[in-house]
């Protein structure tokens, strides 16, 4: 065996929260080691928010130049280059890597080993490297950043079928033919949404109700009329029971309200979760206590079941979003670095679903609320009552925000909308500084800007 290599700190999986993380140890003076089996930058870099941003990016000018007669611009039916599409997305995500490499790199008393670790006790581990060979590596400080994988559903017939992931369905050299995704979540509507503009027949399979589970009833039948309108056949309480290969085809059998159907289609993305790398970590080796679906579980300062190891990021379960691995990274360096108090307790969560228009959430759901007790006035307008919505016929959606009726305080808002993500870090700002709602709604804001809608939202209540 290996001799035991010694470091005060290691930092498991380089992601939004353990790539800062292991450069703030490394700066405060301990000796750190990073350990990543693949990418710098984990998922958001790699595999998540920038290479599908920017093949959504991809996917918004081919709308708009198919809509360009709407605006009196006579324009062609555009023809899509797949393979410049993929090329764009990999320089981009190559760039971003390499920033966070080169920072790895520059940062004294910090050594990247890349290989693939997993615990052997509470805090040591084995790294079976890339190049060949292992080290065994021992710390009084473990921090894991380890992240999720796609889920594969137990499915008749998936394993003998070719279909795609996430990851793998933006390295496509052509546009599908008719694609069919299983899973009505943030991914599968993402890129269901991308491939139907790209010229994609596109079906959306979705064991639920309605889409997007955690939504609001009104926000998610929105969601999916606007789909419904860009062409994509969405079926809803839809179970697959089996997939096949068919004359070259795939066909997939699914039961809708009873009825058995069967779906045909080039490609099969499956989008239905996803699921932590605890196993291949080992983590029970270590004694770290994990949830029923594998989750680590950690108290309000990350500190996992095991004194001295941390957990940040998705493989702690929660809301697995990359500005939340960063704040994970923010508390633990507020707590061992700075000697401070910070928690994850009551933080807002914000996020965007980067369907076009875009869905920005902050705070309680309206569900959410009433399921608590917590009383409420509704404020909701349609994205037609806002001026430059109109002015650039992007009218789909709505606004929404639920108020304290004692305090006036903004409980929670969503708006599904164009720019919906920053029109929603805009109320998000005003709940952070515990601001009542009649500030935005008397504030003075540029004509004819999207923040003006705040004036107009809060003079809709509807209860």
């Amino acid at each position: 065996m290996a001799p035991v290599e010694k470091f005060d700190a290691i930092v498991v999986g380089s992601g939004q929260g353990g790539t800062p993380l292991c450069q703030a140890l490394a700066r405060a003076g301990m000796h750190t080691a990073l350990v990543e089996r693949e990418h710098v930058g984990g998922t958001c870099v790699n595999e998540g928010c920038t290479p599908t941003k920017t093949m959504i990016a991809s996917g918004r000018v081919a709308y708009l130049v198919r809509r360009g007669a709407d605006y009196g611009v006579e324009t062609g039916a555009p023809r899509i280059a797949m393979e410049k599409v993929r090329q764009r997305k990999r320089e981009i995500v190559k760039q971003f890597r390499g920033r966070n490499e080169d920072g790895i790199r520059k940062t004294p008393n910090l050594e990247w080993i890349v290989g693939e670790a997993s615990f052997t006790g509470p805090k040591s581990l084995d790294v079976k490297l890339r190049k060949g060979g292992s080290r065994s590596l021992a710390a009084g400080r473990i921090f894991i950043n380890a992240g999720c994988r796609p889920g594969v559903p137990d499915l008749p017939g998936l394993a003998d079928v070719p279909h795609l992931d996430s990851t793998s369905i933006m390295e496509l050299a052509k546009v599908p033919g008719h694609l069919l995704v299983l899973g009505g979540g943030y991914v599968g509507l993402e890129f269901g949404q991308l491939f139907r503009r790209l010229g994609s027949k596109v079906t959306i399979v979705q064991t639920r109700s309605r889409l997007l589970a955690g939504e609001d009833g009104d926000v998610a039948d929105a969601v999916a009329q606007i789909l419904r309108e860009d062409g994509i056949q969405i079926l809803l309480n839809a179970r697959a029971t089996q997939v096949a290969r068919s004359r070259g085809k795939i066909s997939l059998q699914i039961r809708v309200a009873g009825k058995a159907r069967t779906l045909s289609g080039t490609h099969l993305l499956v989008a239905t979760g996803r699921v932590p790398n605890t196993d291949s970590l080992r983590v029970s080796a270590a004694g770290i206590s994990t949830d029923e679906r594998g989750f680590i579980r950690t108290n309000d300062k990350l500190e996992t079941s095991v004194s001295g190891v941390y957990a940040l990021g998705d493989i702690k379960g929660g809301p697995a979003f990359t500005h939340i691995s960063y704040d994970d990274f923010r508390i633990i360096r507020t707590n061992l670095i700075e000697k401070g108090e910070a928690s994850i307790a009551g933080r807002l969560v914000p996020y965007t679903v980067y369907i076009d228009p875009q869905l920005g959430r902050v705070g309680l759901s309206e569900e959410e609320a009433r399921a608590k007790g917590q009383a409420v006035r509704v404020a909701k307008m349609p994205m037609a009552y806002v001026a430059r919505a109109e002015e650039t016929d992007e009218t789909r959606g709505f606004m929404k925000a639920l108020i304290d009726p004692a305090t006036g305080q903004i409980l929670g808002a969503a708006v599904l909308g164009i720019e919906g993500g920053e029109m929603m870090s805009q109320v998000q700002l005003a709940m952070m500084g515990k601001l009542p709602y009649t500030v935005l709604k008397d504030a003075i804001f540029a004509h004819p800007a999207l923040s003006e809608a705040w004036n107009n939202l809060f003079g809709n209540f509807q209860s």
